[in-house]
């Protein structure tokens, strides 16, 4: 039976939101009301983010992503959730670099005729990037 997307995605970002409300930003869920972003932040220096959030099961897949829709001001999570009692595994990275280097990602990513996505190894440089919300910490 195949695993239910919706739960996958909204796991996704419940651990995001988790996460940046335990470092100290203000977050709020747009809970599909808002078209492309899933999350928005704000940190205690008043700078706000929106942030998009793509969320595997396990590393064995691809974080479907298409590149012609990424939006550079945006901040994209990738959530890879684990089984449960291991921890799920974040990789944080601006929507510039995905916009303006794209070859960075591996070469799923530009791949337009086939189904376009990111290999959670062409992401390890953005492993736990969370100081992207609060640089001084």
């Amino acid at each position: 039976m195949p695993r239910d997307g919706q739960k996958t995605s909204l796991a996704g970002e419940f651990f995001v939101a988790g996460e940046l409300l335990k470092r100290g930003l203000q977050t709020s869920l747009t809970l599909g009301n808002a078209k492309a972003i899933d999350l928005f932040a704000i940190n205690d220096d008043g700078k706000q983010f929106t942030i998009q959030v793509k969320a595997l099961r396990d590393r064995n897949n691809y974080f479907p992503i298409d590149p012609k829709r990424i939006i550079s001001a945006c901040v994209y999570v990738f959530v890879i959730l684990n089984k449960p009692n291991i921890s799920p595994e974040f990789f944080i990275v601006p929507g510039d670099d995905l916009y303006s280097q794209p070859d960075k990602f591996g070469k799923w990513f530009l791949n337009y005729e086939k189904f376009p996505g990111i290999h959670p190894k062409d992401l390890a440089d953005y492993r736990d990037n969370w100081q992207l919300f609060n640089p001084e910490d």
